[in-house]
């Protein structure tokens, strides 16, 4: 690791606060920048990042808030591919294999934990479970080639009833014989990736503007125009080079773009549901031998379970919903393999996001269409849409290529919070989770929060206004934490409210 360049925790340069904005506002509205960046989401931060690596001058131009749209409504899994190697496509999971390896071992290894999925192997189905086994002993062979160490990815294996059961106790029991167990990388949110990588190009002198909605983009001479959806004003920014990022919305810039936008929906329940243990229960999908539904443990108790893959029933809108008819499939799979079935009624929420998946043909099902990303040019303006977030790295290098021959250096950069820390036991785990080696600042920003407010949610929220740019209620209960996940108490609205409001 003796090659990665840190950025040292807290460092200014990565804060992203009200001063911050404004200098950036400036900088936009005067300079000639080589590239504009429009889109705020794991693929146009990890473009900042990757060209102002690179050398050149860059400025990121986000409508609402990081992370806003498809990059916080994911499985939060930084996966090998094995659904992708099923269907034959090598290349894909070889490539998934690739940058999952790099995120894991390399640029952000405190934001990822190894978590286990679990196959059940029932009496009367044993042919799913060799099937499964066969999928995750090629995804072995994958992690091998990839170089992702056996401490980060532990091998696939073969487990007994008992063993199973302790992974996910909530298991069905009748006629379980064992399990096999494979490993994928799970984050430990994928908004505070997509943060990360915003704060960590923002280290390195990227602008980085949230609320900044490019209206109008000039291919020929290389102008967007853009308002200031805080205050209401209009300016233009100029850049040898623009690359629109803005996923879903990317063809309301480019209009020749043919997307066929997907809806990926996730029920939320209680983990208690499935049983306290660790494992994420896979559930192989009736008469599809690579689809499967995902229970997905995550650490505040919650559990997400999905995902759906069909066309978007209600086009592109900003926030999407899970229909219900999503929510009761995707129990009806799970409740397949539980002793006792989760009913509708006993979720905690759900959430669904949109992907941008690129037209390839015309299809019943958006399980179809290739997860690759397309660059598309006309003039200045540069286009990608496509890909997925496990990609994020590979996709960023190729859309910068287009724009300079300067070599890609961003195995090398790890991300903000990464990197050796001191030993504080005051410090509560989940802060270290979330934040690396910036945790201890973290709690120590926290200040004197009302005694209603968690100490440890009061800090990431201070956290989420002071340095991740953070400048509405909704941007820190929703994107800077999962607060919302839950019903909100009046008292910790209020709290949220109160920080923002008092923003220089």
């Amino acid at each position: 690791m003796s090659d990665l360049r840190f950025v040292p925790p807290l460092h200014p340069n990565s804060q992203l606060d009200a001063a911050r904005r404004q200098q950036d506002l400036e900088r936009a509205a005067t300079e000639d920048f080589d590239l504009v960046v429009i889109g705020g989401g794991i693929t146009g931060t990890g473009i900042a990042l990757d060209a102002v690596t690179r050398g050149l001058s860059v400025v990121l131009l986000e409508a609402k808030d990081l992370a806003f749209g498809t990059s916080r409504w994911s499985s939060k899994l930084v996966h090998g591919g094995l659904r992708y190697l099923a269907k034959g496509d090598v290349g894909l999971a070889w490539e998934s294999a690739r940058e999952r390896a790099v995120v894991a071992s390399r640029i952000a290894p405190h934001l990822v934990t190894a978590i286990p999925q679990v196959v059940p192997d029932f009496a009367g189905s044993r042919r799913s479970a060799a099937l499964a086994m066969a999928g995750f002993l090629a995804g072995d062979s994958l992690r091998v080639a990839a170089r992702t160490p056996r401490g980060v990815l532990p091998r696939a294996r073969r487990v007994d009833r008992e063993t199973a059961l302790q992974l996910v106790p909530g298991m069905r029991q009748r006629d379980l014989l064992g399990a096999s167990v494979g490993w994928e990388i799970q984050l430990v949110d994928d908004a505070r990736l997509v943060i990360a990588v915003a704060r960590t190009a923002a280290a390195h002198g990227a602008a980085i503007l949230t609320q900044t909605n490019a209206t109008d983009v000039d291919p020929a001479h290389g102008s967007v125009t853009v308002n200031d959806e805080r205050t209401g004003d209009s300016f233009t920014v100029q850049a040898r080079h623009i690359i629109n990022a803005a996923g879903v919305w990317s063809d309301r810039l480019d209009p020749d773009l043919e997307l066929s936008p997907s809806l990926g929906s996730h029920v939320v329940i209680p983990t208690e549901l499935v049983g306290a243990g660790h494992g994420s229960l896979t559930v192989q999908v009736p008469g599809e031998i690579n689809r499967f539904v995902f229970a997905l443990p995550q650490s505040d108790g919650l559990t997400y379970v999905g995902i759906t893959d069909r066309p978007a029933p209600d086009g592109v809108v900003d926030e999407p919903s899970a229909p219900d008819s999503d929510i009761n499939w995707i129990l009806e799979v799970l409740n397949q393999a539980l002793e006792r079935p989760v009913e509708p009624s006993q979720r905690v929420g759900s959430f669904a996001g949109l992907r941008p998946l690129v037209s390839s043909a015309v299809s019943d099902s958006s399980a179809d269409i290739s997860r690759q990303h397309l660059i598309r040019r006309t003039d200045r303006l540069i286009s990608i849409v496509g890909g997925k977030l496990t990609t994020y790295r590979r996709m960023a290098e190729d859309a910068v290529d287009q724009v300079t021959s300067r070599p890609c250096v961003t195995k090398q950069v790890a991300l903000v919070g990464s990197g050796p820390s001191e030993t504080r036991l005051d410090v509560p785990a989940d802060l270290w989770r979330y934040y690396g080696n910036e945790a201890p600042g973290v709690w120590d920003n926290r200040g004197s929060a009302d005694s209603t407010v968690d100490p440890a949610v009061a800090a990431r929220l201070r956290f989420g206004r002071d340095f991740e740019g953070a400048a509405t209620p909704a941007d820190l209960l929703d994107r800077r934490t999962r607060a919302s996940f839950r019903p909100v108490s009046k008292d910790l609205q209020a709290y949220a409210s109160q920080l923002v409001s008092t923003m220089s």
